[in-house]
């Protein structure tokens, strides 16, 4: 297989990346940086790219994935921003996350309706659906994330498209909101933190595993891994 997946760094993508690539999938991969962790495969095909610089994702991915067809694509990069509320949140702020969680992720689909790729999973988050207290700008690029794949889901036929919310994940995104976030203000921050949450790997073999059951949902839809 070929796989494509963006933000290896830490966490999800960097479980992900390793597992395919221990099992001998050809990884192609971009993100800021390539974890020590990964370095040593000669299957894993990387290009360092800051994917806020939204101008140079298309030439690295033409650099990257020339004449290459692909599996899967995994977009996995993203950025939480600050926990507070909406009022407190600013625009540069919103403008932050929305660039990277969201446009960021256009450009690339922009990129691939014109490749052979078989499936498309977008990660997600259920905080695009529920709502909740502090997230903010988070929800919001989440959310349009997943109407982003519902849209680009009509315009590629032959891909089957999915936003998917990975579950409780122990990343440094989730260590974060556990030590920094106030649960008082943010009852989700409380939930989090007494609820069951994977480790990295555990969450990329339940991922992988999972990958083929979400050819059974309609392309475009948005799917929690929880409930499959």
């Amino acid at each position: 297989m070929k796989i494509f997946i963006t933000g290896i760094g830490s966490g999800l993508g960097e479980a992900l990346a390793k597992e395919y690539l221990e099992a001998g999938e050809e990884v192609y991969a971009i993100s800021k940086n390539c974890p020590k962790s990964l370095q040593n495969f000669d299957n894993l095909h990387f290009k360092a790219l800051n994917l806020f610089a939204t101008e140079e994702i298309k030439t690295a991915l033409e650099i990257l994935l020339k004449d290459v067809e692909l599996d899967i694509a995994i977009l996995n990069a993203g950025i939480l921003g600050e926990l507070k509320d909406m009022s407190e949140t600013s625009l540069y702020e919103i403008e932050s996350v929305m660039s990277l969680n969201v446009w960021a992720n256009k450009v690339i689909l922009d990129f691939l309706k014109g490749k052979t790729v078989k499936q498309i999973v977008a990660i997600s988050s259920g905080a695009s659906v529920s709502g909740s207290r502090g997230w903010n700008a988070y929800a919001l690029s989440k959310s349009a994330l997943n109407m982003l794949i519902k849209l680009y889901s009509n315009e590629m036929p032959n891909s089957h498209l999915i936003s998917l919310a990975p579950g409780l994940i122990m990343t440094p995104m989730m260590e974060y909101i556990i030590n920094n976030g106030d649960e008082e203000k943010f009852p989700t921050v409380k939930r989090l933190k007494e609820s069951s949450k994977m480790e990295p790997v555990d969450a990329a073999r339940l991922l992988i595993d999972g990958f083929s059951k979400l050819l059974e949902f309609p392309s475009g839809t948005y799917v929690d891994i929880r409930k499959i």
